[in-house]
């Protein structure tokens, strides 16, 4: 035997996305279930005919998701929290994951949540003591090893480990107190164990159990439950005469003080570690590893950012652990599933326009499959034998390197020229809040929204026209100009307080700004996934950067102009900006953050310039930038929170300063949110039972706060009994006088007729509350 190559996981989508327009044509009825099923089965056979064209030895099953995996998992294993089990089949699937208001059927989906600290959303399930797991009968994890089968591909099968299953998942709100759902982990392994043993008798050889949580600071009783459960796993499966070999996956960090407990874990027989996010732990796992007999899995291709590997680098690594090990106990791997990359750089070379400098320095997941091959050979059979490749390879890291795209003297003079002047408001919130109450005049329970009105295929169909040339600037201004005066007299006929502009103009929260920034490129198909059907294609923040132009000061002044009502000026914040990109990797994040920051804040001063008297900077990724592991936590938070105060103090008191958060568990840092200081801050909170909310209570928010009366990523419409149910609990964490009322998020994935119905009923709500309010006041 000899050293092998391998992958965690592949992108789901297909290069042109095409599950995501079938999984949406689907939900619209257009597409039947048998054709969504047959659609979503040639592109997980194209997919793993990729990898093998490619030379992949262990290419992976069970990657692949109509929605999510971690989803997926607590379907195969019967973890149907009670309000679904009435339903079956794709309806339950979906009614878990978005919700279900149709055919006399009203159930709320699943929460959401960010899967460590990514841009992706997994669906956590909910335990309780009445949770029984029960492996489901042709299960998918079977059905998609024996398709690859059929094709003649033995493939490793993934699924979560059982461990980071419940560690992912939450607790039921209705779950007596004291309730452990680490308790579960006996019952969960048994099931894990039938599954095992079923893929083995289908001729599995190898089965990849994700353990990320290995990664983590972990307490004592969680490292306990690690080893109570392979050892159940353990002497199960050697009951059953399974000889299915386990490789359990770490990634996103480096094992650190879980060294030795990952590599005691008995029956495993493969460790995977991440040496792009962990190469601080390598010395540790090559001493662990070499008192073990496991294999060794080293992650050295990045797969969450769209560089080219150096693949020098990256043999030196490999070639370490072989020489520790020997060749036939190394895997060489992605550092983590590719599912956080686009697909193939292909798309990219044709066109008119083919910046060939830009997409040289860049690999996507299928050019990422070709470095691990590359990397394998080299190892393997000498590096003469892919001399070409590893020359093609330096001479474009050393490009890359020297461009002079990328540094920009002036934007590094005004970094070094910032003060500590500049990362304070002039007066505190108090003095501010009563300047802003003047101004604005704002009813007890003010209303807004998030930012975003539903972007509709004309909207969508108008910027593609507007980018291939087909619509003059002029025209295409004036279209815009027709929606955003259609949204601003929408919401007055709402008789919303603090209106939005819609954002018709921009396609995402951050492309749009990036487009508009130097330093800053773009891909023409680099979209990956963020959750379900909905993806993202992330700027690629190259170089220095700064802002030549304002980007947003037109539409919103004209927005202003249609209306009496204050109208927020929408930004994106420099954290979410950061971790929502790809980012350079040739200099500290916070540099690159404070470059950003200082863009944003010419726009905020720009805006304030302009009349715009309420200023809204979005941050929903500043939880998402936080580093796993605790001891990093107070270097990224004092520069996170600085780069937020950089972007959003040059204005005067009676400017009102809004951010919004969603979708991350907050609790661990309000300190830090509290720093921030803005003077109006939204959560969302309903999609997660109020669950962020909690955070804010226990530590006493001081300014004002916004947590989502109603979930926007559902078509259900939540009835006003449900959003004055909210309110209710709100005001048991906030005075009713500092509370507002609004959505979870942005409305952009919405369709106009539910956005309407639920929006009213938003209204009703202040309404009914303010007028409780005003009869006790009398």
């Amino acid at each position: 035997m000899s050293i092998t190559s391998s992958i965690l996981g592949f992108p789901r989508m297909g290069a042109n996305r095409e599950l995501k327009h079938l999984t949406e044509a689907f939900w619209k009825g257009t597409v039947t279930e048998a054709e969504l099923l047959s659609g979503a089965k040639e592109i997980r056979e194209k997919h793993w005919k990729i990898q093998e064209a490619k030379g992949i030895d262990a290419i992976p099953s069970n990657d692949f998701s109509l929605y999510d995996h971690i989803l997926d998992a607590a379907v195969t294993f019967g973890a149907i929290p009670p309000r679904y089990q009435s339903l079956s089949g794709l309806k339950q699937y979906f009614a878990m994951a978005r919700g279900l208001q149709a055919d006399g059927v009203d159930v709320a989906s699943l929460p959401m949540s960010k899967y460590f600290d990514t841009n992706y959303h997994y669906v956590p399930v909910s335990l309780n003591t009445t949770t029984e797991f029960k492996l489901a009968t042709n299960s998918k994890p079977v059905q998609e090893f024996n398709e690859a089968k059929a094709l003649g591909i033995k493939t490793r099968p993934y699924i979560v480990g059982p461990v980071s299953f419940l560690l992912l998942a939450r607790v039921s709100k209705d779950a007596p107190v004291g309730f452990n759902k680490l308790n579960l982990i006996d019952s969960l392994v048994d099931v894990y164990a039938q599954l095992i043993a079923e893929l083995g008798a289908n001729g599995a050889e190898w089965i990849q159990l994700d353990e990320p949580h290995l990664v983590v600071d972990l307490t004592p009783v969680e490292q306990a439950v690690y080893t109570r459960a392979y050892t159940l796993l353990a002497s199960k499966l050697k009951a059953t005469g399974s000889t299915v070999k386990l490789l359990v996956a770490t990634y996103f960090e480096g094992l650190g003080n879980n060294t030795e407990l990952a590599f005691a874990l008995p029956g495993v027989s493969a460790i995977h570690v991440d040496l792009v996010r962990g190469i601080d732990s390598f010395d540790g796992v090559l001493a662990a590893a070499s008192k073990s007999n496991v294999k060794l899995s080293v992650g050295v291709v990045n797969g969450r950012n769209v560089w080219k590997a150096d693949l020098d680098a990256a043999i030196k690594l490999v070639t370490r652990a072989v020489d520790a090990l020997g060749a036939e106990r190394v895997i060489v791997a992605s550092s983590c599933s590719l599912l956080h990359s686009p697909h193939s750089l292909e798309a990219e070379l044709t066109g008119a326009k083919v910046d060939t400098e830009f997409i040289d320095w860049m690999s996507f997941a299928v050019q990422k499959l070709e470095e691990i091959v590359v990397i394998t050979k080299a190892v393997k059979l000498g590096r003469d034998f892919v001399k070409e490749a590893l020359f093609a390879n330096a001479k474009s890291i050393l490009a890359r390197a020297h461009s002079a795209r990328i540094h920009n003297p002036a934007v590094q003079a005004r970094l070094k020229a910032v003060q500590p002047s500049m990362l304070t408001r002039k007066s505190p919130y108090p003095a501010r809040r009563t300047v802003q109450n003047k101004l604005l005049n704002l009813p007890r329970y003010p209303t807004t929204t998030i930012g975003s009105f539903p972007q509709t295929a004309t909207l969508r169909r108008i910027r593609a026209q507007f980018k291939k040339g087909s619509i003059a600037q002029d025209e295409y201004e004036r279209l815009l100009k027709e929606e955003i005066a259609h949204v601003v007299k929408f919401q007055e006929e709402l008789d919303i307080d603090v209106l939005v502009h819609g954002e018709a103009e921009r396609n995402d929260m951050v492309e749009y700004f990036g487009e508009q920034l130097d330093g800053v490129g773009f891909t023409k198909n680099g979209w990956v996934q963020s959750y379900g059907s909905r993806c993202v294609k992330p700027p690629v923040i190259y170089g220095d950067v700064s802002r030549p132009a304002a980007m947003t000061v037109a539409w919103t002044t004209y927005a202003q102009s249609l209306t009496s009502r204050p109208m927020k000026g929408m930004l994106t914040g420099p954290l979410t900006i950061l971790c929502w990109s790809f980012v350079r990797d040739d200099q500290p994040r916070e540099f690159t953050a404070k470059q950003i920051a200082l863009a944003v804040r010419d726009e905020v001063v720009d805006l304030e310039k302009a009349g715009i008297k309420v200023i809204q900077i979005d941050e929903p990724a500043i939880r998402e930038g936080l580093p796993l592991r605790r001891t990093k936590w107070d270097s990224y938070l004092k520069w996170a929170v600085d780069a937020f105060l950089l972007s959003s103090t040059g204005v005067n008191d009676g400017t009102q300063i809004h951010s919004h958060m969603c979708y991350s568990d907050f609790e661990d840092i309000m300190d830090a949110i509290i720093q921030l200081d803005c003077d109006v801050l939204s959560i969302e909170s309903a999609k997660s039972d109020l669950k962020l909310l909690q955070a804010f209570q226990a530590r006493e928010y001081p300014n004002e706060l916004g947590p989502g009366v109603f979930d926007i990523h559902t078509q259900r419409v939540a009835p006003t009994d449900e959003m004055k149910t909210r309110v209710v609990e709100m005001e048991t964490c906030l005075s009713g006088d500092r509370l507002w009322v609004n959505p979870d998020c942005g409305l952009k994935t919405r369709a106009w007729p539910e956005t309407e119905a639920v929006l009213k009923n938003m209204v009703q709500t202040a309404k009914a509350f303010r007028a409780i309010a005003a009869a006790h006041a009398a």
